[in-house]
């Protein structure tokens, strides 16, 4: 489990392809790596990966088929930089938002502009996800837990404070780069129990758990 608050940003050292799988080999930069051990999990440009090896200036991890399936690790290269963060303690403050560091889809930067000492930008997002993108919900963007300003037909539009452009990969989008997008899990989980209602429910509607007007009666809705 992430927050999407990034942590450092680090730079691809090896990449090697055995058995039809990628071996990654990432230097973790500024990253403090003394309470990581073998096994344990790092968001890279929000993909969670696992620690295999602990070379002492970063971490090995292996990515499955199924994660270059869904993400644009394939394209990577040595000496690009990614974004990390560490997964996430309990006593910590929880300063973005849940996320799996599980991608959903890729979305394409369609357009970036300054916008005083901001950056604005707008994601053209798959169909697939659109109906879990809110405006003022929360998105994650490799790895970026960030605020979604308005929804333009398929785009959202994002406004990049100056600290968050610095502290990540943000500052170098140009349109036409692609980005790993996770959404809010909260998005998917409402889905599910509406959909079981909708499913589960007798044919008089006289149904138990989360329905339509349940979720109107208490402000979740606007009637």
């Amino acid at each position: 489990m992430f927050t999407g608050i990034i942590e450092a940003v680090g730079s691809i050292a090896d990449i090697r392809m055995i058995g039809g799988d990628m071996r990654l080999y990432i230097r973790t930069g500024t990253l403090d790596l003394a309470d990581v051990k073998l096994g344990d999990s790092i968001a890279t440009n929000g993909v969670c990966l696992t620690a295999v090896e602990l070379p002492g200036d970063g971490f090995i991890a292996d990515v499955s088929r199924e994660t270059l399936a869904h993400t644009r690790f394939e394209s990577l290269q040595v000496g690009e930089a990614v974004n990390l963060e560490k997964a996430m303690r309990a006593d910590t403050r929880f300063g973005g938002h849940i996320v799996t560091g599980h991608v959903d889809a890729l979305g394409t930067v369609v357009e970036r502009s300054d916008d005083a000492r901001s950056v604005r930008l707008q994601v053209r997002m798959p169909a697939s996800i659109q109906r879990y993108v809110a405006t003022k919900g929360s998105i994650t963007v490799d790895g970026v837990s960030l605020t979604v300003n308005a929804l333009e037909g398929d785009s959202f539009l994002l406004n990049i404070v100056p600290h968050t452009a610095q502290e990540t990969l943000i500052d170098s989008y140009t349109a036409g780069r692609q980005v790993h997008l996770e959404v809010d899990i909260i998005a998917r989980y409402l889905e599910r129990l509406m959909g079981a209602v909708h499913t589960d429910a007798p044919s008089d509607g006289d149904a138990d758990g989360v329905t339509m007007a349940l979720l109107a009666n208490h402000g979740f809705m606007r009637r």
